[in-house]
């Protein structure tokens, strides 16, 4: 009898461990959207892969769901002024951050207040120009507590817009305005999101174990007010851009999701239904350095440079994912007021059709020429700068192009994208390749990337005619006048031609066919709180 129910204990042992294991197993998904991320502070971080861990971690006033609606976040319901320049909004009591303290108006005005200081010096620090005061806080004209936010009391914010800001409410939903709390940031400013222990967010998941250049792991938030509607038990993040790697786990089910795709594997990846197309609002663009390259300051040469690009042959040929060249700033797809097409008004400012590319490159030798250099002689050799990947498969197209329709030489210098972002900020390249994604759907989010002013305009291009347009366009009410004076301000920007368009997104992602639920956005912001795998 004794044993035969030490017998019985053993098999109920072993059944129990089995259920517990597979309960763990449960609920687990496997990401990889690049590598080490060069920040997760809310108010430092300017990398769509950063806005990805963030927007997991904290939450905002409002939320912005997969069709671009808004709905509440931290705020339940908010209130409007007659002029639509004051908000209030009622915070929800039940809002809590990760170590189960609540979440208050305060920690929204010390946020803010934070990205304008400043000493701070966030580079998104002018998506808070829309605040009253904030631009000139941001100059070292007014002190902080100037800024137009304040708590009236623990769960009701207002907000004071220097005039009606359609998109504000957009914004209010973007990693930027997110709260961070100031007992924790203010204890170790520069290392508190780089510790689990510190990390303290307000979202549906929480930093449970964080390893430099290799993976970040995130468990549900049992103190997130909404936690009981969060499909995943945990998030692992792995930090790579091996693509030998993300392959073997994508096709192994080691690895569930990844924003890296193998453009050399594209075609029988999809043939294998591993890969997902979508909408995208971004353009991939080149930065000339209009500071410290000297050649680069004669607009013939940038508009002769851009001119003997083949757009096509690099989305047909490099890219392959249904790319389209692009000719201006302003993607198809960014939305007027009235709701029509922004580039439905002035479709290219060149053109990008197959059987004009000749005379593109005709015009581009010519203006070569018109600036002292016929046939690229005498030419200096230029630099171009970029992270790894295909952006080097892309160069290396535009290299040939360059070479052999203008006789111009460059050369190609790779680093690591936490390294390369420094680089390009600093300004440590003659060419350097970027990606702009639209923050929210109107025309500003990416014309205000030029604004001399801006920490993103790594051309260095100053135009004070550009800022005055836009300065101009920030104070009008009048809807339709405010969309007549961005269109004049893209085509000052395409005339001086600071950066060179290449092409316009799509989104492609490498996904196991199992992975169900991904919350996809044209921002290129992606949401696994709803995401499972299908048995």
């Amino acid at each position: 009898m004794i044993s035969y129910c030490k017998y019985l204990i053993v098999l109920l042992l072993i059944v129990v461990s089995c259920n517990t294991n597979n309960k763990d197993r449960e609920g687990v998904l496997t990401i990889n959207v690049g590598t080490e991320p060069k920040t997760l502070d809310p108010t430092l971080n300017a990398a769509l892969d950063g806005g990805i861990y963030i927007g997991h971690i904290f939450e905002g006033l409002l939320n912005k769901k997969q069709d671009g609606s808004l709905v509440p976040g931290v705020a339940e319901r908010w209130d409007i002024s007659d002029d639509r320049t004051v908000y209030t909004f009622h915070l929800r009591t039940n809002a809590m951050w990760s170590d189960g303290k609540v979440v208050t108006a305060n920690d929204f005005v010390y946020a803010w207040r934070r990205v304008v200081d400043p000493k701070v010096a966030s580079e998104y620090n002018y998506q808070m120009e829309i605040l009253k005061n904030a631009k000139e806080i941001t100059e070292g004209k007014l002190p902080l507590d100037a800024l137009g936010v304040k708590a009236i009391d623990d769960f009701t914010l207002e907000v004071t817009l220097v005039s009606p800001t359609p998109y504000f409410e957009q914004l209010a939903a973007f990693q930027t305005y997110f709260p961070v709390r100031e007992d924790i940031v203010e204890a170790n400013p520069d290392g508190w999101s780089l510790d689990p222990k510190t990390y303290i967010g307000n979202g549906a998941f929480k930093v449970t174990e964080r390893k430099i250049d290799s993976r970040i792991v995130l468990e549900r938030n049992e103190y997130y007010w909404n936690s009981s509607d969060i499909k995943p038990n945990k998030l692992i993040f792995i930090l790579t851009d091996s693509y030998s790697t993300i392959l073997a786990g994508i096709k192994d089910g080691s690895i569930h999701y990844s924003s890296l795709v193998p453009v050399k594997e594209f075609n029988s990846l999809k043939e294998e239904g591993y890969i997902v197309v979508k909408p995208y609002l971004g353009l991939y663009y080149y930065n000339l350095n209009l500071e410290k390259t000297d050649v680069l300051k004669d607009v013939r040469i940038r508009k002769a440079l851009s001119l003997a690009i083949d757009r096509n042959y690099i989305v047909e040929t490099v890219t392959k994912a249904g790319e389209v060249p692009a000719a201006a700033v302003v993607p198809n797809g960014v939305l007027e007021s009235s709701g029509k097409d922004f580039r439905e008004y002035r479709k290219n400012y060149f053109s990008v059709e197959k059987e004009d590319y000749e005379k593109n490159v005709e015009e581009a030798k010519k203006l070569l020429a018109e600036a002292g250099y016929p046939n690229g002689e005498g030419f200096p050799i230029l630099n171009f700068r970029t992270d790894p990947g295909e952006h080097i498969d892309i160069f290396e197209a535009i290299q040939y192009m360059w070479n052999n329709q203008l006789g111009i030489n460059t050369t190609i210098m790779t680093e690591e994208w936490a390294v390369f972002q420094t680089s390009r900020n600093n300004g440590e390249f003659d060419i350097a390749r970027n990606r702009w994604i639209a923050d929210y759907d109107d025309p500003v989010t990416f014309l205000g990337v030029f604004l001399s002013r801006s920490a993103f305009n790594n051309s260095r291009y100053k135009s004070s005619t550009y800022d005055n347009l836009l300065d101009q366009a920030s104070k009008t009410d009048n809807q339709q006048q405010r969309m007549q004076i961005l269109h004049k301000a893209e085509d000052t920007l395409m005339e001086d031609l600071p950066i060179i368009p290449i092409y316009y997104y799509t989104s492609v992602q490498l996904q196991n066919p199992k992975l169900k639920g991904i919350e996809y956005s044209t921002l290129g912001t992606l949401n696994f709180s709803k995401a499972y795998l299908e048995e």
